[in-house]
């Protein structure tokens, strides 16, 4: 069977085809757990002891602001992403937590994928994040992150098989014309990834639906037998696909409307007068050192009202700086992990 998918795409790579099935055969132990991503769907923006998917969402958005802000690239963000949601659905995580949580995965990401040169600085990220953590939280968060997820260099994700299929495309003389730009699919992909329920879709299915709706907006014959081979290369039913398909359509007409405010592909610039630009050096190294978060997982059977008190802060895209009157930042147990 697998060689008759072979011959139907001839043309096609090898390797490339050898790589979408070794994908194909990783992709499940890097999809976030299921019964998390349905508590956050349930939970109420008001439960200040669970994140919510509006909050989960929002701190996505933030990550894509700080990711065309800092020039990082869509593969570290679809990284950062890949752990955040994988690490809010094995954790049990306070919505003011998030933010910290945020930052260590785009960090960790950028470490990953970035050249050296090109990764920004952990006090940088938080200064412009303005989120109330210090380096040394965001150090011991990357440790528990890094080993709670088993972080390895090369993820499968979305962006993963986007660029296999897309590979696998331009690789064809009579498909290399029609095809869009990889940098729309891209920005698509991001789009996508805003919204909680897409992380629900495998990687495969989620690359697949992006690369249908754009060729068939394009009504190309040739393109669209190409998403039919890529189909049964991958095991995906009609019935998934056309879910998919439906809901990616649905998220791209939101995209496109006015009423969406998009993130800035290009850099960030500011333009801040001398006493704006010394009050954030200041507020950045007066920050206190901050107690420590608890780790929960979802496994565990503790209360919810056994969790310090918290805010979500959900209206603000990066998080406050807030007064030390506020409380503690970071409950006293949760870098206790690994102890």
């Amino acid at each position: 069977m697998m060689f008759f998918r072979m011959r139907e795409l001839q043309g096609v790579d090898s390797l490339i085809l050898k790589e979408l099935k070794s994908c194909c055969a990783k992709e499940s132990s890097f999809l976030p757990r299921e019964t998390g991503l349905k508590v956050m769907e349930a939970t109420s923006t008001e439960n200040h002891n669970r994140v919510s998917a509006k909050c989960r969402d929002s701190r996505v958005e933030e990550l894509w602001s700080l990711t065309s802000f800092f020039g990082y690239s869509t593969q570290t963000f679809v990284h950062a992403v890949n752990y955040l949601d994988r690490f809010l659905t094995v954790m049990k995580v306070q919505p003011k937590h998030v933010p910290c949580i945020g930052v260590c995965c785009l960090h960790i990401a950028a470490k990953i994928v970035e050249e050296e040169c090109n990764v920004s600085p952990p006090h940088e990220l938080i200064r412009i994040s303005q989120s109330k953590f210090t380096v040394s939280d965001l150090n011991r968060m990357e440790k528990i992150i890094s080993e709670k997820l088993c972080v390895e260099p090369k993820p499968v994700t979305a962006f993963t098989f986007l660029h296999l299929y897309y590979s696998a495309v331009s690789s064809l003389p009579a498909a290399r014309e029609e095809i869009p730009s990889i940098g729309r699919l891209e920005a698509q992909l991001k789009a996508c990834l805003c919204q909680l329920v897409f992380s629900k879709a495998k990687p495969s299915v989620l690359a697949l639906s992006l690369m249908a709706q754009e060729f068939e907006a394009l009504q190309s014959v040739t393109l669209l037998k190409l998403v039919q081979q890529f189909q049964r290369l991958v095991k995906v039913g009609d019935s998934e696909l056309l879910h998919w398909k439906e809901l990616v359509a649905k998220c791209m007409t939101q995209y496109r409307s006015s009423q969406c405010n998009k993130p800035n592909n290009k850099r960030l610039v500011w333009i801040l007068s001398r006493r704006t630009a010394e009050g954030l050096q200041t507020s950045h190294f007066s920050v206190p050192g901050l107690p420590t978060i608890p780790e929960l997982s979802w496994d565990q059977s503790e209360s919810e009202d056994s969790c310090g008190d918290t805010s979500c802060g959900e209206d603000t895209p990066c998080g406050s700086l807030g007064s030390d009157g506020e409380g503690a930042f970071f409950p006293s147990t949760f870098f206790q992990y690994g102890r």
